[in-house]
């Protein structure tokens, strides 16, 4: 993976800034990152995979963001 560093600017919590960060990477390192957290998920909670596929919600979902 890359030089992982520390910052305590809040823009670099930004979802932008994040995905900025995550296009950054190699393919190789972004899935090493998906690796790490499906293996985090599933040691946490290994019945997960049994569950069933996701339904769409029903009625209106509204999504806000801060602009």
């Amino acid at each position: 993976m890359t030089d992982i560093g520390f910052s305590h600017n809040r823009q670099d919590e930004t979802p932008e800034s994040k995905a900025r960060w995550f296009q950054s990477l190699s393919p190789a390192d972004r899935m090493d990152i998906l690796c790490s957290f499906t293996d985090l998920i599933l040691s946490t909670n290994p019945h997960i995979k049994e569950k069933q596929r996701a339904q769409p919600a029903s009625g209106r979902i509204r999504i806000i963001s801060k602009t």
